[in-house]
């Protein structure tokens, strides 16, 4: 062929300064689309060779080899593909694919360095031009009569074209690097950046350092093949030692055989999976294969839980794993990794457009060659088929997750502490998957058992119903009917509307704080959950939300009627004013909330309560981090509760002018703070000081 000399079709000549600054946020990106160009070479060829159309040799192997040489400061990318013409050169390389530089300028001269544009307008090759000053192709297409070909370009407008010298069907390409991107030229950061980007690519890939000392290893010689290069044969002749024999002679015996080795060039090895497991059908994977693909591709050597294969066919293509790993941390520092691909190619991690956002705290791989190679996240965002495809993938995570309740409730209780932060976290943020997931959430007792909300709810209507059936049989119709009855029909039909009729789930933030609550519970037969995630209290809220038939509630926020004397207010008034008065003016808070209530529990002088509202509105003050509100800035929500069955609640109502009477407010109040969340430290201090004072007394007294 002719020499020819010429520029390149487009219309302005900053066209590679442009490449060079925006074709992608990260440079070390043109590994994957020269490789993955060389790959895409090779299946075209083998397509041809099975449509008759080429006849490939016997011993092909297809490969891509990338060629690192840090002292020349160049970098090839070979494939033994179908190769190009100098038409097609012309066509593919001189000709850059799309639809104008001026075009290309107005439209992307605002965009950020984030969004990857190579995909809309055919760049691949072009991403060699933002680490080389010169590139070169060598290229002999699979077509009979083809010429090799040869092709330049130093990085501006005009290149060289030309009669090339390769003897091989296939491409090569070579990158003079330039100063700022000799790294990519080191052995080292290559394997690095291949391993990112190509760990599962379709094709053989082999990395070699043109620059380094050969290495050997040792076969035996039967395990030769004839690409072997052999360099040193090596004999080890049997050794023998003498023995004697059961009938007391001596004997040379044979203790091993001879052998022949051989020293061979190191044998290359491959730096990608070309069968990574999630092309695999589920069927033919094992437990130990899964776990195995954990650790190779998340450097996570603790076993996960348990993992979902997708398998898609219709109506996209879609396969991967998604694993749940075990979190050994609070939710806000749980970071996951789900790796997207098309067609083996790695493309990004955690692309929130695909993947649901709850699901990002997983770690897995997601397939789908029905997206682009190059993603544009504006692109996505508005994607009706990328919305479905996220649809799809928490529909089948949601899918496992009710299937393990229903059929494998034991290993779904022992992972639930691990799971529920990533189950929280997706109903917070899809409402579909909180429907969906509604009756299989585990709730952990205060008996340490597990149950569903379904679970919860019904134990209680059965215990309200044996309450009343036993209360029946003892005669006592009048209490029996008002177990079993809705609590709306207690009132009046005008107070019909103001009654709550939601049933009332009762749940613990902590066990060892709030352990006199817990007991009083225990004690009557009543049951709490446990919830001590700091994701709960917008979790419940959110249930609250999608489920109008019930209601949660702390187990310090109240005390419920279970806990109480049947006693009406009006029998308290007098008790309630008097110690009202005492204990406003001992704590020095004329705004205390105080309420009088013969507990059943006699050992129970006072409790705090707060409202749920105002407890969730102090978390949520909490979470924002807004300085100034403390728990006074709720205190209309505070109520001190006292026990008028107690004998010290008892004595202060009997001796209200007592000189110790103060000292007993006080003591009283703080242990009922105590109960129920930590004392500030000058509170504390105060508290502590005034129970030494109180067994100084109480030593004084028994002298």
């Amino acid at each position: 062929m002719t020499n020819k000399q010429g520029s390149l079709s487009i219309n302005s000549e900053n066209i590679f300064p442009i490449i060079k600054k925006w074709l992608y946020s990260d440079h070390d990106i043109f590994y994957r689309e020269l490789i993955s160009n060389g790959c895409d070479a090779i299946t075209k060829l083998k397509k041809l060779d099975i449509m008759g159309e080429y006849a490939l040799p016997e011993d092909y192997e297809p490969k891509v080899e990338v060629r690192v040489n840090p002292t020349e400061k160049t970098l090839k990318v070979i494939d033994n593909g179908l190769g190009m013409t100098a038409d097609e050169v012309e066509e593919y390389i001189n000709q850059i694919a799309f639809s104008g530089a001026t075009d290309f300028l107005e439209k992307y001269k605002d965009k950020s360095s984030e969004d990857q544009i190579i995909g809309h307008f055919g760049l691949g090759f072009y991403s060699a031009f933002m680490v080389a000053d010169e590139v070169q192709i060598e290229t002999l297409s699979w077509q009979d009569g083809a010429e090799p070909v040869h092709w330049s370009c130093d990085g501006g407008t005009e290149f060289e074209m030309g009669e090339g010298s390769r003897s091989e069907v296939g491409t090569e390409i070579t990158l003079f690097l330039n100063e700022d991107c000799l790294e990519f030229a080191n052995e080292y950061r290559a394997k690095e950046v291949l391993t990112k980007y190509c760990s599962f690519m379709p094709t053989e890939i082999y990395l070699v350092n043109e620059t380094a000392e050969p290495q050997y290893e040792t076969i035996p010689a039967d395990e030769k093949t004839e690409k072997d290069v052999v360099i040193e044969t090596i004999i080890e002749e049997p050794k023998t030692e003498e023995r004697e024999n059961e009938n007391g002679e001596k004997e040379v015996v044979e203790i091993s055989p001879r052998t022949e080795k051989l020293k061979i060039l190191k044998r290359p090895v491959p730096i990608n999976d070309i069968h990574p497991l999630w092309t695999k059908h589920p069927n033919e994977c094992s437990d130990e294969d899964y776990k195995k693909f954990y650790r190779t591709v998340f450097q996570d050597y603790k076993e996960p839980l348990f993992w979902i294969h997708l398998n898609m066919d219709y109506p996209f293509n879609l396969k991967g794993i998604l694993y749940f790993p075990k979190i050994n941390t609070e939710y806000d520092s749980i970071e996951g990794t789900i790796k997207l691909y098309n067609n083996q190619v790695f493309i990004a991690d955690n692309i929130k457009e695909v993947i649901p956002e709850f699901l990002m705290l997983l770690k897995g791989v997601i397939d789908c060659p029905d997206l682009p190679l190059n993603v544009s996240r504006s692109a996505l965002q508005n994607d009706g088929f990328v919305k479905k495809i996220s649809e799809y993938i928490t529909k089948k995570v949601a899918d496992k997750l009710i299937g393990m309740c229903k059929t494998e409730k034991e290993s779904y209780e022992k992972y639930w502490d691990d799971i529920s932060p990533f189950i929280k976290f997706g109903c917070l943020k899809d409402e579909k998957f909180c429907d969906k997931m509604n009756d299989y959430i585990l709730f952990k007792d205060i008996n340490d058992k597990f149950l569903t909300l379904p679970e919860l709810l019904k134990a209680e209507e059965e215990k309200g119903k044996a309450e009343g059936e036993d209360a029946a049989e003892a005669g006592d119709e009048e209490t029996a009917e008002a177990d079993v009855v809705d609590e709306a029909d207690e009132l009046p039909e005008e107070d019909e509307e103001e009654k709550d009729t939601r049933k009332t789930v009762y749940y613990v933030t902590d066990v060892k704080q709030q352990g006199q609550y817990i007991r009083m519970f225990k004690e009557y037969d009543m049951n709490a959950v446990i919830l001590n995630h700091n994701i709960d209290s917008s979790f419940i809220t959110q249930l609250e939300q999608r489920n109008q038939n019930y209601k949660f509630m702390r187990i310090d926020a109240d005390v419920t009627d279970a806990l109480k004397e049947d006693v009406s207010e009006e029998e308290l008034k007098d008790a309630l004013d008097s110690l009202t008065g005492t204990f406003r003016k001992a704590l020095g808070k004329e705004e205390l909330n105080v309420k009088a209530e013969q507990l059943k529990d006699t050992s129970v002088a006072s409790v705090i309560t707060l409202s749920e509202e105002g407890r969730r509105m102090q978390d949520m003050m909490k979470m924002y981090n807004l300085s100034g509100m403390d728990d006074s800035a709720f205190g209309g929500d505070e109520t001190l509760i006292l026990n008028v069955k107690n004998p010290l609640v008892t004595f202060i109502l009997e001796n209200k002018d007592d000189a110790h009477v103060p000292v007993f407010c006080k003591q009283l109040y703080d242990l009922a703070m105590l109960s129920n969340h930590p004392l500030e430290p000058e509170a504390m201090t105060a508290f502590v000081a005034r129970s030494n004072e109180i067994m100084l007394v109480l030593a004084n007294k028994s002298k």
